[in-house]
């Protein structure tokens, strides 16, 4: 009866050709942007504009590349990229661990009430907060400086919420109380109990932070300029200006944006995607 029930079990969990088939055609539907991003910056703008439109590479990347590499700045802008994703996402992961774990198993007076306000800033458009912003950043002579851009985000409630939901679950309160039993200071209990078990949670708010701050245009393009100290997507702008736009060299630029995202993920979607399944696992 057992190993009939395992046969049967290894038949559901078997994929059959049409999941292979609706997984392949995801997957080129996820892919199709990144290819014909990459066909668009081999071309010229005069084949683009031809109907049909190209749908293999052509030989003209390397070129396109360069005068997007020297037109928008994209040394520096790449490098400021990094140190504002990076920043923000260490930032909201240090900062949301900490909030999340004192909203999840630390006992204070009107916590429920300002875990509301907490997730009621979610609702907030962020538009509504350039004006008042822009002044604050200006008064303290920050415009066209990182700091602009990376202050103001280095906490979100999002990142808060994400990490006191994961904690309620993962970390038991009874391995807290033991470790205060044993002696253990506030910092200590953090540094020794709350990280090994956010971790998980961690890594993917990390890499999710760090996509988002990467991709940001509405806030970085009011404080920063593509002529002082530009993110990616502000020197980006750069490159569809003019009578004509050259929309091989702008795809060619787009290209140069996204690579490092691909870069990150090749090199720590695996650990990722293990914390998922580990957080998955504990809850």
């Amino acid at each position: 009866m057992t190993t009939k029930r395992r046969s049967s079990a290894e038949r559901q969990l078997h994929a059959g050709r049409i999941t292979y088939a609706v997984l392949i055609v995801f997957t080129m539907g996820s892919l199709f942007p990144l290819v014909w991003t990459a066909v668009a910056a081999s071309r010229t703008t005069t084949r683009l504009a031809q109907t049909p439109p190209p749908f293999w590479f052509g030989g003209n990347l390397l070129q396109n590349l360069e005068i997007a590499w020297a037109d928008a700045n994209m040394g520096v802008a790449l490098l400021n990229s990094t140190i504002v994703a990076g920043s923000v996402a260490a930032g909201t992961v240090a900062f949301s661990t900490l909030a999340g774990f004192a909203f999840a198993k630390l006992r204070f007076r009107f916590k429920n009430l300002l875990m509301l306000l907490v997730i009621g800033t979610m609702m907030v458009p962020p538009q509504l907060g350039v004006v008042p912003l822009y002044m604050l950043v200006a008064e303290l002579s920050w415009t066209d400086r990182l700091q602009s851009v990376v202050l103001p985000t280095l906490v979100s409630a999002f990142g808060v919420f994400f990490m006191r939901q994961y904690l309620v679950q993962a970390l038991p309160t009874e391995l807290v109380e033991a470790a205060r039993a044993d002696g253990a200071n506030s910092w200590r209990v953090i540094w020794h109990v709350v990280l090994p078990a956010a971790r998980p949670a961690m890594a993917v708010l990390g890499m999710l932070t760090f996509v988002m701050a990467w991709n940001d245009f509405f806030w970085p393009i009011i404080a920063l300029t593509q002529n002082g100290s530009p993110t990616v997507q502000v020197a980006l702008t750069g490159l569809g200006r003019g009578y004509i736009p050259d929309q091989s060299v702008i795809m060619a630029g787009a290209l140069l944006g996204t690579l490092p995202l691909l870069l990150v993920f090749v090199l720590f979607g695996r650990q990722i995607v293990g914390g998922i399944m580990q957080g998955a696992v504990k809850g």
